[in-house]
């Protein structure tokens, strides 16, 4: 059976180890762990002045990711809503530094752009692949217009896999109807489907399908998010 299959075994590890610890370690334990990650990984925050000097040569740019990080992970990924408070912070580290933010969201359909609103920020969608900022000058930017009716510039590196991407979608949507709870989005370049709603006794069914799918689309690659 395809539980033996050690594609899928790797895959389905890879969904657990995304998903929330069943049992917690003690606070103490915790805190410990907690503390060799900032020695590790120090905050940007506590070392802004050793950075702002270090960047005294250079430009400083930020990069911020948005689900999960300027908005809460949330059970429905259309309802990953910005507050005022952190809308108003990222549009003062724009003021102050170029500023972007990467999504594995797409550049349109509750996109990044739209639930963000700051027109001054650059915003790489599709982990990547579908890259819009401000107009510009340069004669040759392709220029669209958002479906608030915004300007922005619009670069896609990856066009070409527009209509396997599609193609992959439509056959990810038939793979989710029979698995109670899963969602399927299209982001233009790169297709997710959640699981944060799907019960684990069928984690291993849909990471059999998707498996099975892939192997027709060698050239595309499979990644894990926060159960995505």
């Amino acid at each position: 059976g395809f539980v033996n299959d050690v594609g899928v075994n790797g895959w389905l590890d890879a969904m657990k180890s995304s998903s929330p610890t069943r049992n917690r370690s003690p606070q103490g334990d915790d805190e410990t762990r907690y503390a060799s990650w900032m020695i590790r990984y120090p905050s940007a925050l506590n070392s802004l002045g050793s950075i702002m000097e270090q960047s005294k040569e250079g430009k400083l740019v930020v990069f911020l990711d948005y689900d999960g990080t300027l908005s809460p992970i949330v059970d429905d990924p259309d309802k990953a809503l910005l507050s005022t408070q952190m809308r108003t912070a990222v549009m003062n580290v724009a003021r102050h530094f170029p500023t972007a933010i990467i999504s594995g969201r797409s550049h349109d359909k509750a996109c990044v752009y739209e639930l963000v609103d700051l027109k001054e920020l650059h915003y790489a969608g599709s982990h990547g692949m579908d890259i819009m900022f401000p107009p510009s000058d340069d004669a040759s930017s392709n220029v669209i217009a958002t479906t608030s009716g915004k300007e922005v510039n619009l670069f896609q590196p990856a066009a070409e896999f527009l209509p396997m991407i599609s193609e992959v979608y439509r056959s990810c949507v038939e793979i989710g109807k029979g698995v109670k709870g899963a969602k399927v989005e299209n982001h233009n370049f790169c297709v997710s489907i959640h699981y944060r709603n799907v019960h684990e006794s069928s984690w291993c069914l849909l990471a059999q399908r998707v498996h099975e799918l892939l192997k027709s689309y060698p050239r595309l690659r499979l990644t894990h998010g926060r159960k995505v």
